[in-house]
């Protein structure tokens, strides 16, 4: 089934409500346009996303997306620098993030898989949706297959780093103090950051896309996103 009807009517529905002027050039839009231009920036997006995280400090030099100790560790992180465990924080903080950084690239082949699948209801929705939209259709397709691919490799690496037992130290810790008990586990709550990571940059890409199309250096990329301005 063609998608491009509905798409370049939403398409030249936008712009017309922008701008009376810009559905002329929407006109020019051909099916395979509307189409390649969607499922590119996806995935220039997606692949940018993977690439920027997918690397040794990827997380842990992105402020964006760096993982922070749980709040309730946080929260204790002053008593415990006094009772001499402060040290044990920070080298949690940077465990936690090189956890993620490995575990990241296995999202691309299931990020791509969710393009080249999208339907004429996931174009509509990302056609007419908010400047996250595409962020959104990545979160809804990919985020519980994700779950169950990043899960095994994050505990994988927290249980070779001895990472769970450094964390529960500090769970437990915590829990003398009586601030607050342990909720989850380590690989449980890196997997949860990593993904919010990733979909916070595949946002920020997106952002950038619908800022300045033409900066993309893709043409298609350019002809349809431009078209939405």
């Amino acid at each position: 089934m063609s998608m491009f009807p509905l798409a370049k009517s939403l398409l030249i529905s936008l712009c017309l409500c922008a701008s009376g002027a810009m559905a002329v050039s929407l006109d020019d839009l051909s099916n395979q346009d509307a189409t390649s231009g969607l499922k590119a920036a996806l995935e220039k997006g997606a692949v940018s996303a993977v690439g920027k995280l997918g690397v040794p400090n990827g997380f842990l030099n992105n402020e964006k997306v760096k993982i922070q100790l749980p709040p309730i560790l946080e929260k204790a992180r002053p008593v415990m620098k006094m009772t001499g465990r402060g040290e044990q924080l920070d080298e949690l903080v940077v465990a936690m993030n090189h956890a993620a950084e490995a575990a990241v690239p296995m999202a691309k082949p299931l990020l791509l898989d969710a393009i080249h699948s999208m339907s004429v209801a996931d174009a509509k929705q990302i056609l007419t949706g908010g400047d996250t939209s595409v962020t959104d259709f990545f979160r809804a397709k990919t985020s519980a297959p994700l779950t169950q691919k990043f899960l095994p490799i994050v505990k994988k690496i927290t249980d070779r780093a001895d990472l769970s037992a450094k964390y529960n130290g500090a769970m437990s810790q915590v829990s003398k103090l009586g601030v607050a008990r342990q909720q989850a586990t380590v690989e449980d709550y890196v997997t949860q950051r990593a993904l919010d990571g990733l979909y916070t940059m595949i946002a920020e890409e997106e952002k950038a896309i619908r800022r300045d199309p033409i900066g993309t250096g893709s043409k298609i990329i350019s002809k349809v996103f431009g078209a939405l301005h």
